[in-house]
């Protein structure tokens, strides 16, 4: 982001909020912020007292320990025990990711179920998986030295579990938060070429620009047909008919 007067850019950060893909309305909102001190979650969320999918960043605490349930990520644990696979022959994170990798292939057969069965469906199959390796990370942590990569890996799932397993007793809640990073992914891409925002105000413009762009690529829009739709509708549009242009309520005007 630049600072205007100051001849100078300095980092600034996009955080993204989206209701789960299972949720009845579907969409993205970005809030751009000049950091990524925990108090942007914590603004942005105000009052609001959910679950929140998220991984382990520290800024998230507070919203926890205001209320906020916290719903852990098994794509970072599954990132953990890769990252260790890749670095030696782990006979340990082998058998981690088989495990881990059982639960994505229930999810994966799950996924198109109703909320109810697709919990049913992880109470009875994908429970039994969790318990089994939670007891047999234990008994593997026994036998390590602290500070060994194994250790660290095993401790990463460990001190998070009650986080973890708290989507198996709800099945509108995801397995990670590989939903919301992939909607990070346009302004990674994007970033190349824009280099900077020319201020606060103008990343926040680009925010909610790139809110009703992607959230209109999620249901399925075309975002130009979507946004030329909008824009001219606007001038003559009423407060009460401005819910209508939302991306997950819009469709496009009848011809005759």
């Amino acid at each position: 982001m630049l600072s205007p007067g100051k001849k100078r850019t300095h980092r600034a950060y996009i955080w993204a909020y989206a209701p789960t893909r299972y949720a009845d309305v579907q969409g993205v909102v970005y809030d751009f912020q000049p950091s990524r001190a925990g108090e942007a979650a914590r603004t942005f969320l105000a009052d609001w007292r959910g679950k929140l999918a998220c991984d382990d960043y520290g800024g998230y605490k507070a919203g926890f320990a205001a209320g906020i349930t916290e719903i852990g990520c098994w794509a970072h644990v599954w990132r953990k025990f890769h990252e260790l696979l890749e670095r030696n022959d782990s006979p340990i994170a082998e058998q981690a990711l088989a495990c881990i990798g059982m639960l994505y292939e229930i999810e994966r057969r799950g996924s198109e179920l109703p909320s109810a069965e697709r919990q049913r469906l992880r109470d009875t199959e994908a429970r039994p998986v969790v318990e089994k390796l939670r007891e047999w990370l234990t008994g593997q942590r026994s036998q390590l030295t602290n500070g060994t990569r194994t250790a660290k890996a095993i401790d990463y799932s460990l001190k998070r579990w009650a986080a973890l397993v708290r989507y198996l007793d709800d099945g509108q809640l995801p397995i990670d938060n590989n939903w919301i990073e992939n909607q990070i992914r346009p302004w990674a891409l994007g970033r190349n070429n824009w280099l900077f925002a020319g201020s606060l105000r103008s990343g926040q413009r680009a925010a909610n620009v790139m809110t009703l762009i992607q959230s209109a690529k999620i249901n399925g829009l075309d975002p130009q047909a979507y946004l030329r739709d909008v824009l001219e509708r606007l001038p003559t549009a009423k407060q009460s008919d401005l819910e209508a242009l939302l991306p997950h309520k819009w469709s496009p005007p009848i011809k005759v």
